[in-house]
């Protein structure tokens, strides 16, 4: 007759066994790749090179997410778009319409699970990039779907990760995110602050620039919003219920100066 301690050792072995057989099985395919968007030529599309790279890292240490780290450049009509869940379009410029097909492989990339990102680098709220955004979302849902609205501070997108009241980026210049809701999923998040500008960081370990007005307080922040997005992306609303929230109330006497990383888990 096996002892207790022999039974609880073999289950260990098991354990260990079934778990090297999984990862073995899912292999590196099975790790989260940002992709990023390319509208027209010229490196207007990509004003913030390694922005990604550098959240993707943040992602995969701060979180249980396995993450590869080099983004995957694609098109609205190229044949790999689906396989990434996330998509980041970033621009300073405006931008150009993709065509009637391109607009609607997006669509149809939104309707069905994906998830996209829209970061403005051109430091203002009303410029040429942010004017070409608007008329891309608008393409890609017309009326009667209501556009862009302002996303609340209490959206669980705050709350997905990191307990945050406002985005912030490179800049602070926008008070809210917005962004598009269909059937109650937020399929399309836009952020003119420039996050891509607060993530960006050379070969040597420097950030490219300065986030300002608030300094390295407001780039952890930036990051922290990043990892929210990606977050909600990957698992929607799970964190709304009832049952986080005497944690989250908890987490509510955290501060961001003070140092310390508070997710919610």
């Amino acid at each position: 007759m096996l002892t207790r301690r022999q039974l609880l050792a073999g289950a260990i072995a098991g354990l260990a066994l079934v778990k090297s057989r999984r990862a073995l099985a899912i292999g590196p395919a099975s790790k989260f790749r940002f992709g990023q968007l390319q509208l027209g030529t010229g490196s207007s599309w990509n004003p913030r090179p390694g922005a990604l790279r550098r959240l993707g890292w943040e992602i995969d240490k701060r979180t249980s997410i396995e993450v590869e780290l080099e983004p995957a450049v694609v098109t609205p009509t190229s044949d790999t778009l689906h396989e990434t869940p996330f998509l980041y379009l970033a621009g300073e410029k405006a931008i150009e319409l993709p065509s009637n097909a391109g607009i609607e492989a997006l669509r149809r990339f939104l309707t069905f699970g994906g998830f996209l990102l829209v970061d403005s680098a051109e430091g203002a709220t009303d410029g040429a990039f942010d004017g070409s955004v608007r008329k891309l979302i608008s393409a890609i849902f017309p009326p009667p779907t209501k556009g862009l609205e302002v996303i609340p501070t209490d959206h669980v997108v705050y709350k997905s990760f990191y307990l945050l009241d406002k985005p912030v980026g490179r800049l602070a210049i926008a008070p809210a995110m917005e962004g598009i809701i269909r059937d109650g999923r937020l399929v399309c998040v836009y952020v003119p602050n420039d996050l891509g500008g607060a993530w960006a960081r050379d070969d040597f370990g420097n950030y490219d620039f300065p986030c300002e007005p608030g300094g390295e307080k407001q780039r952890e922040l930036a990051f922290r919003l990043g990892v929210n997005l990606v977050q909600y992306a990957l698992c929607l609303d799970y964190k709304s219920d009832q049952v986080h929230v005497p944690f989250i109330m908890k987490r509510r006497r955290w501060k961001p100066d003070d140092g310390a990383s508070s997710p919610i888990r």
